[in-house]
Formats: structure tokens, C-alpha cells, sequence
């Protein structure tokens, strides 16, 4: 049998950022700004998601030397980078062989004009988007200059294919964000709309938390990716660092 997929895939969203925190204080406080003055880019981890990224990586590194990630592919942001980096630092990576790929393609969303304002900042700021993303759904709505769900969704497939191609048979660890996580599983699990808003809808994915594919063989041609957990906290909880789960600081268009 021809392999194409991972032996296994572990999708982890980053740690708790700066940006998370930023987003809490806004809504606290009514304003329709969030305080953020780096670049969505350069948002760097709060002090918590060092913390988190760094129990992440000791639950890998408990794991058997044959069973840990022996390919990293992280998002080029900042926040995503520090939790691989962490996480590698820590022991949670082969040690003897390892793959680690910056790609730009698992990115966070972008927002576009409806950068850093609160749900209530877009309503004030620009109502006709607030009308527009209730009409079409955050699955199509794309903000001027910024990205709908569909958009992230092309891109993932794209980097799917590079992972079929270049790292089938390995064990893939994927550092990025919520919205990745999401559409990743939609496309892995071959999904609705309608399905992937429904998990969305029950919560969000929290801050390192672990979401995890093994490779059946016994599914179709070449096997197929058939998802282990979602959204598996217990590596935090165990260690004893909090759960967050906030949404990144965009969260009134994510």
C-alpha cells in the first residue's frame, strides 16, 4: 500500500498571547479598540502561555522517543513560533532527527480593515461588515483586505498536499491557531459548513490545547487520517497551568 498521510498528526493551537489578554481587557472595559501595539505578527505569548507551552512540551517529551514529532510546522507568527520553540526546548521532539518548517500558509485569518476592534467597534465603526457577516456567516464573510474562513481553507488544502508529499509516514506536529484548527478539521474530516460552525459554536479551542490524528489503514486505497482527540487539554491540566481558551484579539470577525 502506497502511504500518503502521517503516521500520526498532533494540530496544537498556541499559547495564551498577549493579544488574548488585550481582547479580555477591551471587552471588559466596553472600549471598541483593542490595546495592541505590535503587529498581529509580533504578539508575542503572555507570561501564562510560556507557562502552558512549556507543560505541552513535557507531556510530549513523556511520550515514548519513537512517538514524539519527529516534523514541526509552525505558523510564522510570533506567538506560534515561541510554543514550537518551547515545545522543542522542553525534550517534545525527536531528538535524533527532526524536521522544523516555518510556513506561512498556517497563518492566522486575516481581518483586514477590521483589525483590533471589538464586536461592538465593528458595529460603531462599520455596520455595514456587521450586516454583511450576519447575512453571509463568518464561513464566506470576508472583511475588506482580510480573509473569510474559505480563504484559510484553500491555503490548509495546499499545505495538506505539501505534507502528503514530503512528510508522509512521519509523525507531524502543526503549531498554529484557532481558526486553523478548525478548518483543518474540516478538511481532514471532510466536513459541512454547517458541521464545522456546529463545533465551533460549543466552544473555543483552548490555548495548547492538543487535537490529534492517527493514520487507519484499514480506510479506503492508502488509509486515512482518523481523528484520536480534539481539543485534549489534559497535558495542562495535569501540570497544573491553567486552561485559557480566549479567542485571539480579533475575535468579532474570527
Amino acid at each position: 500500500m502506497q502511504q500518503r498521510w502521517p503516521e500520526r498528526l498532533w494540530i496544537v493551537r498556541h499559547g495564551e498571547s498577549a493579544g488574548n489578554v488585550a481582547r479580555d481587557a477591551a471587552h471588559a472595559a466596553g472600549l471598541s479598540h483593542i490595546d495592541i501595539a505590535d503587529r498581529d505578527v509580533d504578539v508575542p505569548l503572555s507570561v501564562l502561555g510560556e507557562e502552558q507551552s512549556q507543560a505541552l512540551g513535557r507531556w510530549f517529551a513523556a511520550l515514548p522517543a519513537a512517538e514524539r514529532p519527529n516534523v514541526v510546522l509552525t505558523s510564522p507568527y510570533l506567538r506560534a513560533q515561541r510554543t514550537a520553540d518551547i515545545i522543542a526546548a522542553g525534550g517534545g521532539v525527536c531528538a535524533e532527527r527532526h524536521t522544523f518548517v516555518v510556513d506561512e500558509r498556517l497563518r492566522e485569518k486575516e481581518f483586514g480593515t477590521l483589525d483590533r476592534l471589538t464586536r461592538s467597534g465593528i458595529e460603531a465603526l462599520h455596520p455595514e461588515q456587521a450586516e454583511f457577516r450576519r447575512l453571509l456567516g463568518k464561513f464566506y464573510h470576508r472583511p475588506p483586505g482580510g480573509e473569510s474562513w474559505c480563504d484559510v481553507i484553500l491555503r490548509l488544502r495546499s499545505a495538506l498536499d505539501t505534507i502528503s508529499l514530503h512528510h508522509s509516514g512521519c509523525r507531524v506536529l502543526i503549531v498554529g491557531h484557532q481558526v486553523v484548527v478548525l478548518c483543518l478539521r474540516y478538511l481532514l474530516e471532510n466536513m459541512t459548513e454547517q458541521q464545522i460552525l456546529g463545533i465551533d459554536a460549543e466552544g473555543d479551542v483552548a490555548n495548547c490545547s492538543v487535537t490529534e490524528y492517527r493514520l487507519d489503514r484499514s480506510i479506503g486505497e492508502h488509509g486515512q487520517l482518523r481523528l484520536h482527540c480534539y481539543n485534549f487539554v489534559a497535558p495542562l491540566e495535569e501540570a497544573g497551568a491553567p486552561v485559557t481558551s480566549e479567542p485571539d484579539a480579533k475575535v468579532a470577525v474570527r
